[in-house]
C-alpha cells in the first residue's frame, strides 16, 4: 500500500532525476558548440577500446598502487548501484528488500556488496591520505591546482565515505531488527554481522535508525548525481563515450585542414575543382578559420575531453616541458577548455562551478576580446609542447590533450604569424630553399666533397 512516505520518496527522486537531466542537457549544448567531426568509424574497434580501456581500467595499471585502490572504488560503485536500484524500486511500490526472492544469487551480491563497501572506506581514507598528507606532486601542484579543484576532490572522498557508512548503518540496524524478531535473513552481510549489536536492542532506536540510513543513502546519492557535472568525478560517465570515440589513427599521425588541402590540390592541379564552401543558416559562406582561437573552433570531441578530465595529473606528471620547469601543462589546457567553454556556454551546474579559481569568487562574464587563446592559454605554454604524446598515452581516460594543443598552435602560425623567430626562420628557409637549413639547393651536396680525399696513388 502506497503510504507517505513512498508519496515523499516520489517527490524526491523526480525532483534529483529531473535535475540532473537538465544539467545533462546543458552539457550537451555546451559540447555541441565545437565544430563536427565524423567519429562513428570502426565502430568494433572502438568497443574493443572501451571495454580495455574505460571498463577494464587498462591505461591505469601503469601506476599499481592507485590502481588498486581505484579499482575497489570502481567495482563498489558499480556492484553497490545493484542495491540502489533495489532502494529505488522499494521505495516506489512501498516494499522491502525486493529483490531477495533471487535467492542465493541475493545473498551473494548482498555479500559482495558489503565487502566491496568496506573496500571502498578503505581506498577514500588512503587517498585521501595521499592528498592531505604525503601531498603526491601530481594532486597538490600546479597553477591549475587551486582551492575548488582541491576541495572537490576531498568533497568528493568523504561523501563517497559517509554514504558507505549509511548503508552500513541501514544493514545493521534491518539485520539487528529481523534478528530479533525472529525473522528469516534476506540476504548476507558479513560487516554488518561484525557490528549487529553497536545500536542497541531499542526496537524504536532501531527503526529510526533503519530509515535514517535509508533514506539519507538514497537522498545522499541523488544529490551526488547532481553534484557530478560540477565536479571532476563527472568523468564516472564521461569516460565510457569519451572512450568510444578516441583517436583510432596512430598517435603521431596530425590532421591536416580540408580548406588548405583543396588549395593545394588547386594548385597542382588547375583541373581540381574545390568543393563549395559550407553555408550557413542564412546563406552565406561559413569562413573557415585556421586553426583554433577559442571554444567553438575546436571540435566537439575535444570539448568533450575536458568534460571527461578527472584532473589526476598524470598527463602533467609525464610531460618533459612541465618536468623540466616550462609553463605547459597539458592538464591545464583541458581545464581551461572546460572553463572558457562553460563561460561562453550554459554552466550546468547547481552546486559551486568549475572554473571558480578561488572560492568566492564571482563567475566571469564573456567578453568579446577574450577567448581561450591569450584569455586563458599563453603563447608561451602552447610553444612549450614537444608534440611527444606521453600526455595522451598517460590519460586513463584517452583525452588528446595535443589535439586543442596543435589547432592553437595552428591559429597563431596561420592567422596571426606569431610563430617564434626559430620557427619563422624554417619558414623562411623551406619557401626559399625548399628546406630547413639557410642553404641554396645547388650547395646541398657541398658536404660531401669536403670528405671527399683524393688518392695519394
Amino acid at each position: 500500500m502506497i503510504q507517505l512516505e513512498n508519496i515523499i520518496f516520489l517527490i524526491v527522486a523526480g525532483l534529483g532525476i529531473g535535475l540532473f537531466v537538465w544539467q545533462i542537457r546543458k552539457i550537451r549544448k555546451n559540447i555541441l558548440m565545437g565544430r563536427d567531426v565524423d567519429l562513428t568509424d570502426n565502430p568494433s574497434e572502438r568497443i574493443n577500446k572501451t571495454l580495455l580501456v574505460a571498463f577494464g581500467q587498462q591505461k591505469m595499471f601503469k601506476r599499481m598502487l592507485p590502481a588498486v585502490l581505484h579499482l575497489f572504488v570502481y567495482v563498489g560503485f558499480l556492484v553497490i548501484n545493484i542495491e540502489v536500484i533495489e532502494i529505488l524500486i522499494d521505495g516506489v511500490f512501498a516494499t522491502h528488500r525486493v529483490l531477495a526472492f533471487l535467492g542465493p544469487v541475493y545473498s551473494a551480491l548482498m555479500f559482495i556488496n558489503e565487502i566491496l563497501a568496506a573496500l571502498v572506506i578503505i581506498a577514500c581514507v588512503i587517498f585521501l591520505w595521499r592528498r592531505n598528507v604525503t601531498k603526491v606532486p601530481r594532486l597538490a601542484s600546479g597553477v591549475e591546482m587551486r582551492a575548488w579543484p582541491k576541495l572537490d576532490a576531498n568533497f568528493i572522498l568523504i561523501t563517497e565515505i559517509v554514504l558507505m557508512f549509511a548503508l552500513f548503518a541501514f544493514n545493521i540496524a534491518g539485520l539487528k531488527l529481523v534478528q530479533m524478531e525472529g525473522g528469516e535473513v534476506a540476504g548476507s552481510y558479513p560487516v554488518s554481522q561484525m557490528f549487529v549489536n553497536i545500536f542497541g536492542d531499542n526496537p524504536t532506536s532501531l527503526h529510526i535508525i533503519e530509515r535514517v540510513g535509508w533514506w539519507f543513502h538514497i537522498i545522499g546519492i541523488l544529490a551526488f548525481m547532481n553534484y557530478l557535472p560540477s565536479s571532476k568525478h563527472f568523468h564516472i560517465i564521461m569516460a565510457f563515450p569519451n572512450v568510444y570515440y578516441s583517436k583510432l589513427l596512430p598517435k603521431g599521425k596530425f590532421t591536416t585542414n580540408p580548406a588548405i588541402t583543396h588549395e593545394i590540390k588547386a594548385m597542382l592541379d588547375p583541373s581540381y575543382q574545390p568543393p563549395a564552401p559550407e553555408m550557413d543558416a542564412e546563406g552565406n559562406p561559413i569562413v573557415q578559420r585556421f586553426g583554433a582561437k577559442d571554444v567553438e573552433d575546436l571540435t566537439w570531441k575535444q570539448l568533450m575531453d575536458s568534460y571527461t578530465c578527472t584532473e589526476c595529473g598524470r598527463c602533467t606528471s609525464v610531460c618533459p616541458a612541465n618536468i623540466t620547469g616550462k609553463l605547459l601543462s597539458p592538464r591545464k589546457i583541458v581545464m581551461d577548455t572546460r572553463d572558457r567553454m562553460e563561460e561562453k556556454g550554459e554552466h550546468p551546474a547547481i552546486f559551486a562551478p568549475n572554473h571558480y579559481k578561488e572560492l568566492g569568487v564571482e563567475r566571469v562574464q564573456t567578453t568579446d576580446e577574450k577567448t581561450l587563446l591569450r584569455g586563458y592559454i599563453t603563447p608561451e605554454e602552447l610553444w612549450a609542447c614537444t608534440t611527444c604524446n606521453a600526455c595522451v598515452e598517460s590519460c586513463p581516460v584517452n583525452i588528446d590533450q595535443l589535439s586543442t594543443i596543435m589547432d592553437l598552435r595552428r591559429y597563431l602560425v596561420l592567422e596571426e604569424s606569431a610563430a617564434p623567430a626559430s620557427v619563422n626562420a624554417m619558414f623562411t628557409n623551406i619557401e626559399n630553399n625548399g628546406a630547413p637549413w639557410a642553404f641554396s639547393p645547388s650547395d646541398r651536396f657541398n658536404w660531401a666533397e669536403d670528405l671527399y680525399v683524393p688518392s695519394k696513388n
